[in-house]
């Protein structure tokens, strides 16, 4: 992820005098004869933030986003008499910088003699190289020049600021920044905190690998689009009424419009919050993994896991389990020490049986098959724990897969626990510790979730897409960010899900127990671009609620505790145009908030009775707009 040219080794000056940064050592086992130059892009991100924040960028608007840069450098950087590597695709070659042309990001150079230059699968010569700078006018992008190391430290500056000059240009900004309508917004804030916190997410994990290639798709199909835009505003004619020019005209209103979608896609993934409420849909590793099918033989197979058993365990097993599915004969038994490998050797019918321990996992475990997976005995008795990093712990696609009698316990896994992708998971009696997000159920598949504990997300429990199906019975949902997340794409989806919600307890959770996200056309609920600003926090909810309802009966929601407050309360900060709205009980009398009528309204709730919510941070409905 950082730059790095060549073979590099890093040294560090612990003297109090001269430089502070490290050294970026070129010729380490190599034939370079290029000086070694200062290492700057390993850089932290509170470094990068506060450099940009501070001294860079400042409250700077995008249309002032040059002329900030142009005062940081002035400040900063060296005007003339030091040395540089002139880096290109190309090659890499030493120059002088005998001055600084800051309103156009450039440096005027001189070539140092004799030559002394590095190439990358081409040969150039000195006349070659001296053509390229008269034909630049001998001047150069400061974004392709890297500071020859010197120990003095008087070149520390102007090695950082042309490493965030360059970081700046290559990951943050884009050429399409200036062309806003609305100009009047802080820059740093609408754009690069987001853009910055993402770069790092990615670099340490916490992003989707699919997410991450969608990203870098949308932002090459977004750079195509700008580019045919430009070039077509470009040679349109402000006053010719030609058959030409209207169609170019007509042409550039859809380039226009297909640019704006790519926008808003990139502004979904770079901001955090809508990352997380709007989620991600695709997965390649799923692609890959296909199903089986019933086997040619029609012979079905017990996967018995256990690493050793007890004989009085063996025979447990063997009386109450493996007799009555082996009784058609025309059932085998093979034994694994590994669960992913018993899963991974299943057929369409196929039973995994797994024997009491705590099993560790380093890969996630795909089920693209209908097949049944249960633990021998208690959940706390049977874990699976994953604790490598990766995009999900368990992923289902069968037509009808079953789960029970097992807990799982999740370490970094960015996509979830778990995410029923296609086809029904029905899952009983487990166990869910999750760590970083929980269950994901996408659209057109069904999940049948009974008397299951979910928490520890630091998302939603459960997340659930348009046109899924879930069936939450006598479940508890706890200590996550969100109890239960529900998505309303009407852009994409006409298909609300169908969610039945009977005796669950949904509680302690830091935010909503069950939130609503939705877009809306009307401008108060538009998604504004300074979305990551953030919101004002809202009242506390009460300690505990119970709603009792069906998807044709009105919406019932009492209080155990007197509360004092209004229905529907709206909370929105100064100046932004974020939207929640929440339910909170204030009597013992009947009363239907905006948040229980917007759920009601869309007809999600197939039945929805004898739930408890409790001690959730920020109420026990509510809707997030988009």
């Amino acid at each position: 992820m950082w730059p790095c040219d060549g073979l590099v080794t890093y040294h560090f000056n612990t003297e109090k005098s001269g430089t502070q940064l490290q050294r970026l050592e070129r010729n380490a086992g190599g034939n370079s004869c290029l000086p070694d130059t200062f290492q700057t892009s390993h850089l932290l991100f509170y470094e990068r933030f506060k450099a940009y924040q501070d001294y860079m960028l400042g409250d700077c608007k995008p249309s002032e986003v040059k002329a900030f840069t142009a005062d940081y450098l002035e400040k900063v950087v060296e005007p003339c008499d030091w040395l540089a590597l002139w880096s290109t695709v190309v090659f890499d070659v030493l120059v002088e910088v005998h001055d600084v042309d800051l309103k156009d990001l450039k440096a005027c150079v001189r070539l140092v003699l004799p030559l002394q230059h590095d190439t990358k699968g081409c040969e150039l010569t000195e006349e070659d190289i001296k053509s390229l700078l008269e034909a630049t006018q001998h001047k150069v992008p400061l974004q392709e020049l890297q500071v020859v190391y010197e120990e003095s430290g008087d070149f520390d500056q102007t090695a950082l600021a042309l490493e965030h000059l360059r970081f700046f240009y290559k990951h943050i900004w884009r050429q399409w920044d200036e062309e806003d309508e609305d100009d009047d917004f802080d820059y740093f804030v609408r754009y690069v905190e987001p853009r910055l916190r993402l770069y790092y997410d990615i670099l340490e994990d916490r992003v989707p690998a699919g997410l991450v290639a969608e990203y870098q798709s949308l932002l090459e199909n977004s750079s195509q689009c700008f580019q045919q835009f430009s070039m077509l505003r470009s040679v349109l004619s402000t006053d010719s009424d030609s058959e030409l020019d209207n169609v170019s005209m007509v042409e550039g209103l859809k380039l226009y419009d297909q640019l704006e979608i790519f926008k808003r896609k990139l502004h979904i993934i770079e901001n955090p919050l809508l990352r997380y409420v709007l989620g991600y849909k695709g997965n390649s590793t799923q692609q890959c993994v296909q199903s089986r099918g019933p086997r040619a033989t029609g012979v079905k197979v017990v996967h018995v896991v256990t690493a050793s058993c007890s004989t009085s365990q063996l025979q447990s097993l063997l009386n109450t389990r493996l007799l009555p599915l082996c009784s058609s004969g025309d059932t085998e038994i093979q034994f694994h020490s590994d669960p992913v490998l018993a899963v991974d050797s299943c057929y369409q019918g196929d039973v995994v049986i797994v024997l009491p321990g705590t099993y560790t996992v380093s890969s996630s475990i795909f089920i693209p098959d209908s097949i049944t997976i249960e633990g021998f005995g208690f959940p706390d008795d049977v874990v699976i724990e994953k604790k490598n990093k990766g995009d999900s712990f368990v992923e289902t696609t069968g037509a009808d897969v079953r789960l029970s009698n097992i807990k799982f316990i999740q370490h970094d896994a960015i996509e979830g626990i778990l995410c029923v992708r296609q086809g029904t998971l029905t899952m009983e009696n487990c166990v869910l510790q999750c760590e970083t997000t929980g269950v994901i159920v996408r659209s057109s598949a069904c999940l049948n979730m009974n008397m299951c504990d979910l928490y520890g997300s630091k998302g939603a429990g459960l997340e659930i897409y348009p046109g899924s199906v879930c069936s939450l019975v006598s479940n508890g949902i706890h200590h996550c960010k969100d109890g239960i997340l529900i998505k309303d794409f009407a852009d994409e989806l006409d298909v609300m899900p169908s969610i039945t919600m009977e005796n669950n307890v949904i509680h302690n959770n830091e935010g909503y127990g069950v939130i609503l996200v939705k877009s809306s056309t009307s401008e108060q609920h538009r998604v504004p671009p300074d979305t990551n600003e953030g919101v004002s926090d809202l009242l506390s909810t009460p300690a505990t609620t119970t709603l009792t309802s069906s998807s044709s009966a009105a919406v019932q929601h009492g209080s155990t505790e007197n509360n004092n407050g209004t229905d529907g309360d709206v909370a929105s900060t100064s100046g932004k145009k974020w939207q929640f709205s929440r339910q909170l009980s204030r009597n013992k009398e009947t009363s239907c908030s905006r948040a229980v009528q917007d759920l009601m309204d869309h007809q999600i709730f197939v039945s929805i009775q004898g739930n408890q919510f409790r001690r959730n941070g920020m109420g026990d409905f509510g809707n997030f707009f988009y």
